[in-house]
């Protein structure tokens, strides 16, 4: 494995050191602004099970000079390619928000290029991606996207309130806004043959019970729904019960983590759910 673990451009970010060969690893997507070390608590959480590793889109933090990359297809072709290097580990995907719908077409390229796919899928706080809403959050002014945030809860207010974090804030999610809210999920190849997990909060405004329960008709094989108390970001109060629900999934799998999973007879190819 030669995955880079520097933060010079580096996609992949480990977030323990700790991680031994054969171990499953988690590779966690972030939300719309957030970034890799988001996921640290939970990489605490799951230590010594399992390893985390957390996604750094370009145009934040140190990887603030790169283009910002506004089209969920071009991101997740990226990451793709970025995943080579773990192409013989055990991987299994966790996204948050704007990160499910991520890991999802990750995941999804993955089986239709009949490369190693996740072990399962685990989708926190989003919408099925076959659940459209009209939302355009990213053409709005500054302070409606401020407002949006702050009733996310996702955000420190002191940053909301500091004009210079703001003005480094602000692109960043305008344009993950952006390629969150412009995707459309595909007319093919849409179930995935792994488990899937979806998580929500049950006061979360931006995903209700139905949507979240929508993700079943994205899962060829078996489909699990975990509602948590809490709002969008209902992952911070709940991280302890989150690891749990991680290891139950993942090492319940017994021996399918050993070996790359394969599309068996196209299940699902071509159907939208």
């Amino acid at each position: 494995m030669h995955a880079s673990t520097g933060s010079d451009g580096s996609w992949i970010r480990p977030l323990r050191s700790s991680a031994r060969r054969g171990q499953v690893h988690l590779v966690c997507f972030p939300f719309a602004g957030g970034s890799a070390g988001y996921f640290r608590s939970l990489a605490n959480s799951l230590e010594p099970d399992v390893s985390v590793l957390g996604v750094q889109y370009p145009g934040r933090q140190d990887r603030r000079h790169e283009p910002l990359i506004e089209d969920i297809g071009r991101l997740a072709d990226e990451i793709c390619e970025e995943l080579i290097p773990w192409g013989k580990e055990p991987l299994a995907f966790f996204g948050h928000s704007m990160g499910s719908v991520v890991a999802f077409e990750v995941a999804r390229r993955l089986q239709r290029d009949n490369r190693r796919t996740p072990l399962a899928l685990l989708a926190s706080g989003r919408r099925a991606p076959s659940c459209h809403r009209a939302e355009d959050f990213h053409a709005a002014d500054d302070e409606s996207i401020i407002a949006d945030l702050r009733s996310l809860g996702g955000t420190d207010p002191a940053l909301l309130d500091d004009d210079e974090m703001r003005r480094m804030i602000l692109p960043v999610v305008r344009a993950d806004y952006r390629a969150v809210e412009t995707y459309r999920a595909p007319t093919t190849e849409t179930r995935l043959n792994v488990p899937i997990m979806a998580m929500t909060g049950d006061r979360d405004p931006s995903v209700s019970l139905e949507e979240a329960r929508a993700w079943r008709g994205h899962a060829a094989g078996s489909f699990e729904l975990k509602v948590l108390t809490g709002g969008h970001f209902f992952i911070h109060e709940h991280v302890a019960e989150i690891a749990d629900c991680v290891r139950r999934v993942l090492l319940g799998l017994g021996s399918e983590r050993t070996r790359p999973l394969r599309p068996e007879g196209g299940a699902g190819h071509g159907r939208r759910p």
